[in-house]
């Protein structure tokens, strides 16, 4: 039998029962749903024509059912998005792949209900003209750090990028050699840095930096003394570098302004919970430097953004720059900042923030999540072995790499599934479960997964379960 004599026009598979139940379930227009079977039956074609499909692996089944089946995969697959939700089980708080700081529920609201219709992005209300959108989380900002002024672009490399292009163009940054760090991506600061065509003057060494090698390379070319806050690793041993103190008494002597890069930053002291050694955007501040850059979406707990703050002249320069329109940040990312910084200005964050809140949550919190998760999944099967035992989290994201969060983790075995097999067929869930893979098991850390969550995560592994070893 030929089989390519079997194959049917499109207009006959158009008119199926089968056709019009893909396009009603997927909510799919009819010209395009047309144009995926096209692409179907030319598919089927070429694999009858490889032997791929033959009269004896049809097994009584229609080349009409074989193309609508591939049809239905090839919808999902068009559909199919490629940023999904997922759920985090690492015990990483700012997991830098999985999207860092998730968004507390105010923020969620408040971008949704922009985004739901017309806002006042850049409209004054009270005078009826023209507004900006730099006065959106400007007045926000100045209150929680003590600052002068703020501007927020796209994010903190861009932030460093518009300081050094704005401020010191063609002149010179003193910057410590210890402090020239790579982040997340490979870039470099040094590479930015060159990028924004001020001329880097490294002084020091990579581990010891003293005051006088500052003031041995400031010149009349020097535009600014820089510092940049090492947030994502530690220098120990030999080691010495510039603090911020120092550092203001030299600018001041030959009147020049101050940079920190501060990386992360944060607006909750972290030194209070006896977590890292994180310096406050407040305490900066108040210490006399000139300009501050942090990343929004890192400790903040907020959207991706770069937020600079220091004193009024320079942040004035900043917003008059051409670049300052090239890195904005848009309706959402400014929606979504504002919320975060009102939570911070009533005083909720510990609470409301999840970032701050999964930083400092105890780990006997931890505990009770894992005993309950190990609990129900018992009541369902047997398939399982788990062992809880006493662990560590991490605040992930570049920041406090040093830092160690107590807390306990769920080890998992399966019965007929090797730990790589099920944290594979984790992630191929429809809500996929990211897990540690260690020691041929995975680990589960219920630091960063929230109570609404814990059912997702148990309807998972029963899922995983029932499909077995198929």
């Amino acid at each position: 039998m030929n089989l390519l004599r079997l194959l049917p026009a499109v207009d006959e598979l158009q008119k199926s029962e089968q056709f019009t139940i893909i396009k009603d379930n997927y909510d799919v227009a009819r010209n395009t749903l047309t144009k995926w079977l096209s692409e179907s039956i030319q598919a089927v074609r070429e694999q009858i024509l490889k032997k791929e499909i033959t009269e004896t692996n049809l097994l009584g089944d229609s080349i009409s059912n074989i193309i609508f089946t591939q049809l239905k995969d090839k919808v999902k697959e068009e559909l199919k998005k490629n940023l999904t939700p997922v759920i985090n089980a690492t015990g990483i708080v700012l997991h830098t792949n999985l999207g860092r700081a998730r968004l507390s529920d105010e923020a969620i609201q408040h971008i949704t209900k922009v985004a739901k219709g017309y806002s006042t992005l850049e409209y004054n209300l009270q005078a009826g003209t023209r507004g900006s959108r730099h006065d959106i989380v400007e007045e926000y900002i100045k209150k929680l750090t003590g600052a002068e002024g703020a501007i927020v672009v796209n994010n903190n490399a861009a932030a460093v990028f518009l300081v050094l292009r704005a401020l010191a163009a063609n002149q010179e940054v003193i910057v410590s050699r210890g402090e020239l760090i790579e982040i997340g991506g490979s870039f470099r600061v040094s590479e930015i840095m060159a990028e924004s065509e001020a001329q880097l003057v490294e002084v020091g060494t990579s581990n010891k930096t003293h005051i006088f090698d500052y003031e041995r390379a400031i010149t009349e070319e020097t535009a600014l003394l820089m510092k940049v806050h090492k947030s994502n690793f530690d220098i120990v041993g030999f080691s010495a570098e510039i603090d911020t103190e120092d550092l203001l008494s030299l600018a001041t002597k030959y009147d020049l302004p101050i940079y920190e890069d501060l990386g992360s930053g944060t607006l909750y002291d972290f030194k209070k919970n006896r977590i890292g050694k994180e310096p406050t955007v407040q305490e900066k501040i108040a210490a006399g430097i000139d300009l501050i850059s942090f990343s929004g979406d890192k400790l903040l707990g907020g959207p991706q953004a770069g937020i600079i703050v220091g004193k009024k002249k320079y942040i004035d320069l900043l917003k008059s720059h051409q670049l300052a329109r090239v890195l904005r940040v848009d309706k959402f990312t400014l929606a979504g900042l504002e919320a975060t910084l009102s939570t911070y200005i009533r005083g909720k964050e510990r609470k409301d923030i999840p970032t701050v809140r999964d930083i400092l949550l105890p780990r006997e919190e931890v505990l009770r999540r894992a005993e309950g998760f190990v609990e129900r999944i018992k009541e369902q099967t047997a398939s399982y072995t788990f062992t809880i035992e006493e662990d560590y989290s991490k605040v992930g994201g570049g920041t406090m790499p040093t830092e160690k969060l107590a807390s306990y983790v769920v080890k998992a075995r399966h019965s007929r599934l090797n730990s790589t097999e099920l944290g594979k067929r984790l992630r191929e869930l429809p809500y996929p479960i990211i897990v540690r893979l260690q020691e041929e098991q995975i680990f589960l850390d219920f630091r960063t997964v929230d109570e609404d969550e814990m059912s997702i995560v148990i309807e998972g592994f029963l899922q995983v379960d029932r499909a077995g070893g198929n």
